[in-house]
This record gives structure tokens, C-alpha cells and sequence, in this order.
């Protein structure tokens, strides 16, 4: 089924890669965006033989056009880990404001169907838990974290700017903590650190007392709901996470059960760093029949394995 192409910005990130061979696979032709700054050309190196992907090297910072119908535009490119975001802050707010814009003219100019990927950032440090699309969101604008945050949420209002004002057909999913295989083991993020720690036997780093919780979905699981929401959602936000909540002592104990026992050593918890973190998929299951299906274990396993390879130990 041919389902024309579409276009992914950040395609050669950690989620992006993913989600373009699940388009790939599912009938769309694929042209991933990508300038590199967090990205890598070995995630998709496996998609440049196939006659349907295309990969272009350039920052959706300024503007840019895509040759022939494009049915799709799919923003995901941002730095998205707090390491990458709080290292490249100018960067991170350009990508969400400059770069939303111009991918929204694009969808504009070949009449695309638009996708945002947004984040549960945007509910900053929560004081509604679980937390519904419909929570206003507890955030600083001047905080360490802020740069990701607001950019997402300009972002969001773009969206629907444009859908208000010029008639774009657009969607906004609201990504909570992912984890898979090609994450970065050096960016930051607490599943890659933890399994990277613990796969070259140094000690766990917990920041807080690790009673601070989060919610893990597997990327495959995410990027299924990408496609529906893609495909058969509305205009309105959709969280997309793992509803199943995880103190970070928890997520140890499940690393333990698969590596063995470890060291654990405390540090001050960053300044707003989310003390709580639960998404309310009840949109998704009811609009889309999406809910994730990976266990943490089994994700946790494919993720080591792929962690294995990139550090080198077989």
C-alpha cells in the first residue's frame, strides 16, 4: 500500500530512526531530516539501501522545502535529553520555534497532514497526577529546564495557530519517558545511564533519594502510537507513555534482575526535575485502541543489548 511520503524531522535520533522504519514498513515513503546535533547517521545506515528512504543533512531551523507531494510532516527533531537540551539551550528553543514554523509552512504549502512531537514536559514538575492532556502544567519559564519546556510549548501553540488560521490538518502527542536500543548511552537520560553503569560494572548514579518516580515506555510501543495518532486521531493533545509508574529504586531492582546486584551512590536532585511522572492514556485507548505492550523487563533486555554494542562489549 503506497501511503506517499512522508517527511521526519529528527530522523536520525533515537525515536526518529525507529519511526522511520516503522513508516517504511507500513507503506510511506520516508525522507528523514536530520542536521546531526544529537543524531547519527548509524541509526538509519540499515534504511539507505531501501529505494523508498531518502536522507537529507539540514537544520529545520531555517526554512526548507521537500521535492514532489509530501502527505505527511512529522516534527520530531529536538534535543531531548536534559544533558543534550542544557548544552545546546539556543539551539533547543530554536528547533521548537524557527523550526515548528517551517515545518508547518511545509505542510501548509503541499497540503500534509502535520504530527507534533511535543512532552509530558510541558506538565513541568506535576501537581496533578497522573496527568491528563488536560492539566495546564506546573512549569518554570527561567528554570535549567526551561529551554525544552517552553520551546515545546510555543510549539504546541504554533500547531494550533496554524491549524486555526490557515486550516492545516495537525496532531500533537505529548511523549513521556522513552526508552529502546538506540538511545545514546551517554545522554543523560536515567535508563541509558543506569543500564550503561551497570554494563561497565561502575556504581548506579541516583540523584535524589530514587522515591522519585517515572513511566517507560518502549519505543516500538510509542511509535505505533505515533502512526494512529498520525492516521485516525484528532486535533486535540494525546499523551503517549506507559501508564505503569516506576520509582527509580524500582527501575534498579528490575536492572538487578537482569545484570546482577549493583552499587548505588546518591547525589542532590537537579534543580526542577520532575518528582512525579504518569501519563493518563485514556484518550489514546479509547479514540485509537493504543495502549503500550512491552514489559520493562523485556525492554530493558533489548535495550542492553543494543547499550552492549555501542560500548563495545559484544
Amino acid at each position: 500500500m503506497n501511503k506517499g511520503r512522508a517527511v521526519i524531522t529528527g530522523g536520525a535520533g533515537f525515536v526518529g530512526a525507529s519511526l522511520c522504519e516503522r513508516f517504511l514498513e507500513s507503506g510511506y515513503a520516508v525522507t528523514a531530516v536530520d542536521n546531526l546535533c544529537t543524531g547519527r547517521l548509524a541509526n538509519i545506515a540499515h534504511l539507505q539501501s531501501n529505494a523508498q528512504f531518502q536522507f537529507e543533512q539540514r537544520d529545520v531551523i531555517e526554512p526548507f522545502d521537500i521535492d514532489g507531494p509530501v502527505s505527511a510532516v512529522l516534527h520530531f527533531a529536538s534535543p531531548a535529553s536534559p544533558f543534550d537540551y542544557q548544552a545546546l539551550p539556543v539551539e533547543t528553543l530554536k528547533v521548537g520555534s524557527h523550526g515548528t514554523l517551517n515545518c508547518l509552512e511545509l505542510a501548509k504549502r503541499k497540503g500534509s497532514r502535520f504530527l507534533l512531537a511535543s512532552t509530558s514536559e510541558i506538565y513541568g514538575d506535576p501537581t496533578e497526577h497522573p496527568q491528563r492532556e488536560s492539566y495546564l502544567g506546573n512549569v518554570s519559564s527561567i528554570g535549567p529546564r526551561s529551554m525544552y519546556d517552553e520551546a515545546k510549548r510555543y510549539a504546541e501553540a504554533a500547531t494550533m495557530a496554524y491549524r486555526r488560521t490557515f486550516g492545516v490538518d495537525t496532531r500533537i502527542i505529548r511523549i513521556f519517558n522513552t526508552y529502546g536500543p538506540r538511545m545514546k548511552h551517554d545522554d543523560g537520560r536515567v535508563v541509558s545511564n543506569f543500564l550503561s553503569q551497570a554494563l561497565r560494572h561502575q556504581p548506579l548514579s541516583v540523584f535524589g533519594t530514587g522515591h522519585q518516580t517515572r513511566s517507560f515506555c518502549y519505543v516500538d510501543d510509542l511509535v505505533g502510537g505515533v502512526q494512529l495518532v498520525l492516521e485516525r486521531g484528532d486535533d486535540q493533545p494525546y499523551n503517549l507513555g506507559n501508564p505503569n509508574e516506576f520509582t527509580m529504586l524500582e527501575l534498579i531492582g528490575a536492572i538487578e534482575e537482569l545484570l546482577g546486584p549493583q552499587t548505588v551512590t546518591y547525589h542532590p536532585l537537579p534543580q526542577d526535575d520532575p518528582t512525579r511522572r504518569k501519563p493518563d492514556i485514556s484518550r489514546a485507548i479509547e479514540h485509537l485502541g493504543w495502549q503500550p505492550k512491552v514489559a520493562l523487563r523485556e525492554g530493558l533486555l533489548r535495550t542492553a543489548q543494543g547499550l552492549r554494542l555501542q560500548l563495545g562489549l559484544g
